[in-house]
């Protein structure tokens, strides 16, 4: 497991049993990276969490052709990852509608107020506003509270990176999120399903 603002984070991890501890510690669903370069990932470790969970499985990856969306459909994902920054509104747009054609559920995520309004145009039903800055990498939760404007009124509203603790989860919550995307956080504490359980045990 690793992350480019990371590195290595968890070696030897063993995603398929990480996935049923979240599954057993109230994850809402699970987010698989398949991305092979920067994040260790793969579609066969996708496959894999897929037939170990019942809840949803996202597939996070950089998505920029139709063929990635159609082989991870084949993977039998839920869900997969679209992300403002990586691509044209032409693209992101046909990518978006795409998913859908295949059954799929799409989380379409920004950066900045530009590509919300870019998002707002495709009438997306899940958005994500991701608080890690693209040059520095670092993240900064108080972004959330500036970007929830721009969020439709009608989407499911997550908050992406930089949750840490349970007070960070009911910030977000108070703001008007309705779900949180956490990864790094919970992986670097060696222990993972322990760390979502405690963190989901301090929710308000």
């Amino acid at each position: 497991m690793k992350s480019p603002s990371e590195g290595d984070i968890l070696p030897n991890a063993d995603p398929v049993q990480i996935a049923k501890d979240y599954e057993s510690a109230g994850a809402a669903a699970i987010s698989v990276l398949t991305d092979r370069k920067f994040f260790g990932g793969s579609l066969t470790i996708l496959e894999s969490v897929r037939e170990a969970v019942s809840i949803p499985v996202l597939c996070k990856d950089f998505i920029i052709h139709e063929h990635q969306i159609m082989d991870l459909a084949q993977a039998r994902a839920d869900a997969y990852l679209l992300i403002a920054e990586a691509l044209q509104k032409t693209k992101m747009a046909e990518l978006y509608s795409y998913g859908i054609e295949l059954g799929l559920e799409a989380l379409v995520e920004f950066h900045d107020e530009i590509n919300a309004k870019r998002i707002a145009e495709i009438n997306s039903l899940i958005v994500g506003v991701n608080c890690r800055n693209l040059k520095t990498m670092t993240t900064d939760i108080s972004y959330f509270e500036k970007m929830i404007a721009f969020l439709p009124a009608h989407a499911v509203k997550v908050a992406e990176s930089g949750i840490y603790s349970s007070s960070d989860l009911n910030y977000v919550a108070d703001l008007g999120y309705d779900a949180v995307l956490v990864g790094t956080s919970l992986m670097k504490t060696g222990k993972p399903g322990m760390a979502l359980e405690r963190l989901l045990g301090g929710v308000a």
